[in-house]
């Protein structure tokens, strides 16, 4: 039930956000006779547009950085609608969550199976594996040339970025809510160890397209559900938290650039299918940030 739920998250948010300036996307069903799908278009959107490197990944552009991104997150449509969902999503198991949790105490070898995932959910680890990549790629790699940066100091960097935004509006919240944890402790809403790892996941699904990142996803998942094994959050928890990374690992690389996704109809023998077409905008740039 968690991986399906997430799943329907993760998902359920692509779609949402759909295409706006793309002449598909005022005429949906403009292409509704045409003989046969436009394959090249489908095929384009098999791989994800890597972003552009950054100019400058020092300690002040880091700084800069996550202080725009703060900016950033309400003003983005996308951070509400995935947030929307994961509410949502949260609002509907919430009448379940003590009854879920309950069946789950005496799933013994599930526990077993997903004990690892609360060491690798917390937040330090995720947060030093950031720290880490950003600075092997800032100090023991070669910048590329005619850049002050590499390909794994950019991703160190946003990956930094997506923790200390994801972190500080999880602790926030859980602060302001205080829901009790199914042990009766503070403060379970929203699930900290599933919030960082999705927003790892989002981070790493930009740089490196979803064919190379959905290991991570998994990983997340499988985090998320250990939460609930362990008996430290419900599944209102851990799904909310879940939109709350993407929200916040979308925020951080969205500002790459922006990618549209349009469904329509195409006919085929026998009825009517969903076709797709994702858009990678054209030209993705990005403001040299100040520091170095």
């Amino acid at each position: 039930m968690t991986a399906s739920l997430l799943l329907f998250l993760a998902t359920g948010t692509l779609t949402s956000v759909a295409a706006q300036d793309t002449g598909l996307s005022r005429a949906p069903y403009a292409r509704l006779f045409l003989n046969e799908a436009p394959a090249a278009s489908l095929a384009q959107g098999v791989a994800a547009q890597k972003p552009p490197e950054r100019e400058h990944t020092g300690l002040s552009a880091l700084i800069h950085a996550t202080g725009s991104d703060f900016v950033a997150f309400p003003k983005r449509k996308s951070t509400w609608v995935i947030l929307g969902i994961g509410g949502a999503a949260a609002l509907l198991v919430h009448p379940w969550d003590t009854e879920i949790n309950d069946e789950l105490q005496e799933a013994n070898t599930l526990k077993t199976v997903l004990k690892p995932g609360k060491y690798l959910g917390y937040g330090w680890v995720q947060g030093g594996a950031a720290v880490g990549m950003y600075l092997i790629g800032r100090y023991a790699m070669e910048p590329d040339p005619g850049t002050h940066t590499n390909r794994w100091s950019h991703l160190g960097f946003d990956l930094l970025r997506a923790q200390l935004m994801t972190q500080a509006f999880t602790y926030g919240i859980k602060y302001a809510v205080q829901r009790d944890r199914p042990t009766g402790e503070c403060c379970a809403f929203p699930s900290g160890h599933a919030s960082v790892t999705f927003a790892t996941a989002s981070v790493i699904e930009r740089h490196f397209g979803y064919r190379a990142s959905w290991p991570m996803f998994l990983i997340a998942g499988y985090v998320s559900a250990s939460r609930l094994t362990d008996n430290r959050h419900y599944l209102s928890d851990v799904l909310f938290g879940s939109a709350l990374g993407i929200a916040s690992g979308w925020t951080v690389v969205g500002r790459h650039g922006r990618d549209t996704f349009t469904m329509y109809p195409v006919p085929v023998r026998g009825g009517v299918a969903l076709a797709g077409q994702w858009s990678p905008s054209p030209g993705l740039k990005t403001r040299p940030l100040r520091g170095q």
